[in-house]
């Protein structure tokens, strides 16, 4: 099968695991992407430790889940967002306003939404988590 995005095939396999009851899943291959958008999920608390592991070749990441996420996924393509329409992106991806969080790209990094919010900046949209 022809892979069409990898940070795409992470985040279903993570989901996956989560909905089967999993501790733990094996992710390949490692991005950077894929690990700047499980720290940002890291850091609100929806994902414990995870670990990359490196094989010479793509690489592979262990992840410690906590059973907390209900859905993540990747929002493709990556539209981009302007700052004055964020919160209508917010209304229509996630459940409601303070539950999730839609992650993207900014010039200033890979971030949530409320961080993008607070440094003013916009970007293109990776995908959300809940």
């Amino acid at each position: 099968m022809v892979r069409i995005s990898v940070l795409s095939d992470a985040l279903k396999s993570i989901s996956n695991a989560e909905k089967r009851g999993k501790r733990q899943v094996l992710i390949r291959p490692s991005s950077k992407v894929i690990v700047k958008f499980l720290q940002v999920m890291q850091k609100h608390g929806y994902l414990g430790e995870f670990e990359i592991v490196d094989d010479h070749r793509s690489g592979k990441i262990v992840v410690e889940l906590i059973g907390r996420i209900n859905k993540c996924g990747v929002i493709s393509p990556r539209f981009d967002i302007q700052l004055s329409s964020l919160e209508q992106w917010t209304s229509d991806i996630l459940p409601s306003r303070q539950f999730g969080y839609i992650v993207m790209t900014t010039s200033l990094g890979i971030m949530d939404h409320v961080e993008a919010k607070n440094k003013h900046t916009g970007g293109k949209i990776l995908g959300f988590f809940y």
